[in-house]
């Protein structure tokens, strides 16, 4: 599934093709990709048509639109396989297209088409959706608006608003191991399966160590991690293990070539040489050293 940094190379790439953009046209060519939205197809083609498109925002993983003149937003969720794809309007569409807006978009202009542009919403697995949705006053500050199915979700650390120690402070008190603290998206966002990995191999904290027995040091070594991790994977445009994730020009990401845990089981540590282990963590997989990483003062 994407996580934080793909989100964000989508979010970036869309933000000067649909800032300031209009919605000539929309286009659904399959309806369940609109689950999330509260009404029907008919609904959702009537109220962005013609809508003025302001500039793209992201918390953690989730990816919204504001409209112009109006308190709701275009939000995009990628799911598993989800595909934002900017297009010129005579591209041969792919297969496996949901929705298709076309703009009149400044980055259009001057490209054989004025002012053209083709947004492609395509997801093989359609657990990625698109839907619009009414802005609501942020939890932690009321001045910002947020989509209202976003309101619960936590900052990620790379936003300035972060407040590390409320996070601390938030992770001591859980009863829980750190991994799965990492993936609770009321607590952090943004980290997926992939960056914990890496960033409790960078740490040198096992995936079941409990929180309450995770020193403050510790606690605020990982967090740091965890920032260098996703700051890196964003400067490498994401991690691409196949087709499914790529960028709005269709290119992939290419920070595969830089885990140091996740992926590798069998493989040596780089740090000591141990075989890195996978073991089964909520229906997915732990990548880690065995060596470099242990559960202590249990």
């Amino acid at each position: 599934m994407p996580e934080l940094p793909e989100v964000e190379v989508v979010r970036a790439g869309l933000e000067p093709a649909v800032t300031g953009a209009t919605v000539r046209r929309v286009e659904v060519l399959d309806e369940r990709s609109l689950r999330r939205h509260p009404g029907p197809v008919e609904d959702f083609v009537e109220r962005a048509t013609g809508a003025r498109l302001r500039a793209p925002q992201r918390r953690g993983k989730f990816l919204w639109v504001p409209l112009e003149g109006a308190p709701e937003a275009l939000t995009i969720h990628l799911g598993m396989s989800g595909q934002v794809l900017l297009r010129s309007p005579d591209h041969e569409r792919d297969r496996l297209t949901r929705v298709v807006l076309d703009l009149d978009s400044p980055l259009g202009e001057g490209a054989g088409h004025p002012g053209a542009l083709r947004v492609d919403f395509v997801d093989q697995r359609i657990f990625g959706s698109m839907a619009l949705d009414e802005l609501v006053p942020a939890r932690d500050h009321p001045e910002q608006l947020v989509p209202s199915h976003v309101r619960h979700i936590a900052r990620d650390p790379l936003d300035p608003l972060f407040d590390d120690r409320a996070f601390l402070a938030a992770l001591r008190r859980k009863q829980t191991t750190i991994k799965r603290a990492l993936l609770d998206q009321t607590l952090i966002s943004g980290i997926g399966n992939i960056y914990a990995d890496e960033a409790l191999w960078a740490a040198r904290v096992h995936y079941e160590q409990p929180t309450a027995t995770l020193s403050r040091p510790r606690a605020t070594t990982l967090l740091a991690e965890v920032r260098l991790v996703l700051g890196k994977a964003l400067a490498e445009g994401g991690t691409s293990f196949d087709a499914q994730y790529v960028n709005v020009n269709g290119a992939s990401g290419y920070f595969s070539h830089s885990l140091n845990a996740y992926g590798r089981q069998g493989l040596p540590c780089p740090r000591c040489g141990t075989p890195i282990v996978r073991e089964s963590f909520m229906n997915r997989g732990s990548h880690f050293c065995p060596r470099c990483q242990r559960v202590r003062g249990r």
